[in-house]
């Protein structure tokens, strides 16, 4: 369950991350993401307000701290994120981001988790995978820039998930909500000074309503897995998304994935499969 919960994790995140890259391409980073962020938070006061109606009212504990930190790391990660989508090759960009896996990774190791030697096969394998996926940014055939934003939404990423996953355990919707109030109250402080939205408009609600919810449900089902495992293995598992976002990116855009690349999807998939058995 762990390995199908993570696996539905990024596959949401890759498609999420698709269409956020090319919102952010007629949208300030900064816009896309704070308006995707504060219409997923609406939904979630909803869900909150619903559970209260049933008498079933949160507690405060351990996840208020976790939420916060998750909060303004993913935040930071996906407008950096979204930044270097919309001005680099998304085929590039999307791998790199995704080595913030050995950040979530070094950290649960810290903690006290033991992956099994067939896991940490998995691990390396999948890790490779993600590195040769990235191949243009090796040989510098790309820009620096958007390789640079890719590095730190990599470890903004990183430190997200493993909040995540330990303010999940104490509480999963509260966690969700903390997060994304935490963001919400940066962007909008950031709105209020600015005087603007990025210039969004009510055709833009839409489908930042719908790239909102999809990035709060791959929130909820990577922290579902990694709550009933270990945040080591689920975070490689979620760290897949960007073989969703290069796919869509060739479909879509009609960008073309250089041999080295389609050695690293198979690579990844091929280490996913070891994890997951």
């Amino acid at each position: 369950m762990l390995s199908l919960l993570a696996l539905a994790s990024s596959a949401v995140w890759g498609t999420s991350d698709f269409f956020g890259g090319l919102m952010a391409k007629r949208l300030p980073a900064v816009a896309v993401v704070g308006i995707t962020q504060g219409l997923a938070f609406l939904l979630l006061c909803g869900v909150v307000l619903v559970r209260l109606a049933l008498g079933d009212p949160p507690e405060w504990g351990s996840w208020v701290g976790w939420a916060v930190l998750a909060g303004l790391s993913g935040a930071t990660g996906l407008v950096a994120f979204y930044t270097a989508l919309a001005s680099g090759t998304m085929g590039v960009v999307a791998p790199i981001a995704s080595m913030g896996v050995l950040v979530t990774v070094g950290l649960g190791v810290a903690s006290g988790e033991t992956p099994s030697g067939w896991v940490w096969l998995g691990i390396a394998v999948a890790v490779v995978g993600i590195v040769l996926a990235s191949g243009p940014e090796i040989s510098g055939a790309v820009s620096p820039r958007p390789v640079l934003l890719a590095c730190v939404a990599a470890l903004a990423f990183g430190l997200a998930l493993f909040s995540l996953d330990r303010g999940s355990r104490d509480s999963l919707l509260m966690t969700l909500w903390g997060m994304r109030f935490t963001s919400v109250v940066v962007f909008a402080s950031v709105a209020l000074v600015l005087r603007s939205v990025g210039g969004a408009g009510r055709a833009h609600l839409l489908p930042l309503a719908l790239i909102g919810s999809a990035d709060l449900l791959a929130n909820a089902l990577f922290a579902t897995a990694s709550s009933r495992g270990q945040v080591s293995i689920a975070s490689v598992l979620g760290s897949l998304y960007p073989i969703a976002t290069i796919l869509l990116a060739r479909i879509v855009l009609g960008e073309r994935l250089r041999p080295v690349q389609q050695v690293g999807v198979v690579c990844a998939l091929v280490g996913a499969g070891i994890i997951s058995l």
